[in-house]
């Protein structure tokens, strides 16, 4: 995929309202420092488009980053921090359930998990979360740089069976280091989007 332009278009917290448009989103979720943002740089070949921090818990609105003047992606607040005030969480909690719910233009959930663990409660229950709410999460597991290759069809499986994914689910790996997998997924999105949107 060429990436002509990209740019933060909206920013949303809780009181605000999503914008209504007739373009294609793709959201990202996943726990706090689980690489969202390195992977949606990643995805527009940008450095710090959308900011990276050491700091968990960093992203607390919804960011709608326009691509190519064509479709969206759109960065859900990191969920499982556990210095996050309860009622804080909730808020996120809510803020996601609202797009998911509201969203007419929402075509794929991106959930990231951590390659190198087995998937957390908290990740079970965002996975189970986005099914509910109609979608079948297109996994990705990040950090792909930080287990020797060997262990990559070890450490899958370990991430399918672990948040019950069915058989024809997607799970794509990734590498913020070496962009590794950036091209299945780039595919993954041109395969979903209409064909005068991809040129």
């Amino acid at each position: 995929m060429i990436i002509k332009k990209a740019e933060l278009e909206t920013v949303c917290g809780v009181t605000s309202r999503f914008p209504v448009h007739d373009q294609p989103e793709f959201a990202f979720a996943g726990k706090s420092n689980v690489g969202k943002s390195s992977l949606i740089n990643a995805l527009v070949n940008r450095k710090a488009l959308a900011r990276t921090s050491s700091q968990p818990g960093k992203t607390q609105t919804v960011n709608f980053y326009h691509v190519n003047d064509a479709f969206y992606y759109v960065d859900l607040p990191g969920y499982g921090y556990t210095k996050i005030a309860v009622a804080v969480k909730q808020s996120w909690g809510k803020m996601i359930e609202d797009y998911l719910h509201r969203s007419g233009s929402l075509l794929c959930v991106f959930l990231l998990v951590d390659i190198r663990h087995e998937p957390s409660e908290n990740d079970k229950t965002m996975y189970d979360w986005i099914v509910r709410n109609g979608f079948r999460p297109v996994v990705v597991a990040t950090k792909l740089d930080k287990i020797n290759r060997s262990q990559t069809a070890k450490q899958v499986k370990l991430i399918r069976d672990g948040l019950g994914m069915e058989k024809d689910d997607v799970l794509l790996t990734f590498s913020a280091l070496s962009k590794q997998g950036r091209e299945e997924i780039w595919s993954y999105v041109e395969s979903l989007l209409p064909q005068e949107e991809i040129s």
